[in-house]
C-alpha cells in the first residue's frame, strides 16, 4: 500500500533518528526521471488505482519541494543567494528522509558532490539510488527543447562544470556537466545503484522495469507490471497533459512530453555540434554508449 501523503515534520524531532530513508531516482534533466516515477507510481498504486501525472508528487516527492524548503527556513524560502540553499540543503534533506517511516523515492537532478563543506546527497539520509542515463545527443535535442533556448546553448549548459538550475524561488539544483553528473552516481563508493539507460527503456520496457523491480526488490506482478507500463507510455502521457496540464511543466513551454523517441539527433544536430559533443564527453560515451560510437565518429568526420 503506498501512503499518498508528504508531511513535514519537525526537523527537531529527528536528530537521533536513522534517516537513512532515500531512495534517490536521479537523472541529469530530461533523461527518462518522469517516466520512470509514473511507472513506479502505477506498479505501487493500491489495486484498481491509476496515478495521473499531477499525482506523482503524492507518491515520490523532490529535492527542490517547495513546502521541505519552506518549513527548513522557517518562512517562505525565496530570492536567496546560491550559498544559503547549500547550507540549508542538509536540513531540507533530513525533513525529507523524515517525512516517511521507511524507505522512498525521491527525485533529484543533482549530482553527488561536496559544495562548501555540505554534501549535496548525504549519506545520513541515502539507502539506495536509481540512476537513469540518456545519451547526450537526443538528451541536447530534449533539453534545448525544455529551456526553450538553442541546441547550441544547451551544449554550453550541458558542457559547464559550474552548472546551476534555479527555481523560480531561488532554490538551486547543482547539475554540472553531463559527463560529470554521470560518473559521480555511478562511481559513487558504497551506494547501492541500478543504472537504467534511457536507450534500453525504450527497446525493451518490460525488461529494463522487471530490472528495476528486482533492484528494488519488489515482488514482480507481471499482470500489475503490464498495467503499470501502459499507464506511464509517452501516449499516455502526452493525452494526460493535453487534458489536465502538467504542475511540473516550465513556464513558457509549449508541452512537456514530445515523442520520447531515441535517435532524432541524425537529422536534428549539425556536423559541428555533434563533434563538440563527441569530444566533450568521448570518455563517458566509450563507457556507456561504445554501440554509437561508430556513427557518432563518422558524423564528426564529416565537420572535418
Amino acid at each position: 500500500m503506498v501512503d499518498l501523503h508528504y508531511p513535514v515534520r519537525d526537523v527537531s524531532s529527528m536528530q537521533q533518528q536513522d534517516l537513512r530513508r532515500i531512495i534517490w531516482l536521479a537523472s541529469f534533466p530530461k533523461s527518462g526521471n518522469t517516466w520512470t516515477r509514473a511507472f513506479l507510481a502505477n506498479y505501487l498504486a493500491p489495486k484498481g488505482t491509476k496515478l495521473t501525472i499531477n499525482q506523482l508528487n503524492q507518491f515520490s516527492t523532490g529535492d527542490v519541494r517547495q513546502d521541505f524548503w519552506d518549513a527548513a527556513w522557517g518562512r517562505p524560502f525565496q530570492d536567496q543567494p546560491v550559498e544559503t540553499g547549500v547550507a540549508l540543503r542538509p536540513k531540507v534533506l533530513k525533513l525529507i528522509a523524515g517525512s516517511k517511516p521507511s524507505h522512498h523515492f525521491v527525485k533529484t537532478h543533482s549530482r553527488i558532490d561536496r559544495i562548501e563543506g555540505q554534501d549535496l546527497i548525504p549519506a545520513s539520509v541515502t539507502v539506495a539510488a536509481v540512476y537513469i542515463i540518456r545519451n547526450p545527443f537526443d538528451l541536447a535535442l530534449s533539453y534545448a527543447r525544455h529551456l526553450s533556448i538553442s541546441i547550441d546553448e544547451v551544449i554550453e549548459r550541458m558542457t559547464s562544470a559550474g552548472g546551476v538550475n534555479i527555481t523560480a524561488t531561488q532554490i538551486p539544483e547543482f547539475i554540472g556537466r553531463w559527463d560529470n553528473h554521470v560518473s559521480s552516481w555511478t562511481g559513487a563508493r558504497g551506494l547501492p545503484l541500478h543504472l537504467m539507460r534511457y536507450e534500453d527503456m525504450q527497446a525493451n520496457t518490460e525488461r529494463s522495469f522487471r530490472k528495476l523491480l528486482e533492484f528494488l526488490q519488489i515482488p514482480q506482478d507481471m499482470g500489475a507490471l503490464r498495467r503499470a507500463i501502459r499507464a506511464s507510455r509517452f501516449k499516455e502521457l502526452r493525452k494526460q497533459e493535453q487534458s489536465e496540464g502538467f504542475g511540473e511543466k516550465p513556464a513558457g513551454m509549449d508541452r512537456f512530453f514530445a515523442s520520447g523517441t531515441t535517435g532524432g539527433w541524425h537529422s536534428a544536430m549539425s556536423a559541428d555540434q555533434v563533434r563538440r559533443i563527441g569530444e566533450e564527453f568521448q570518455l563517458a560515451l566509450e563507457r556507456h554508449y561504445p554501440e554509437m560510437l561508430p556513427q557518432i565518429h563518422e558524423t564528426m568526420g564529416s565537420s572535418r
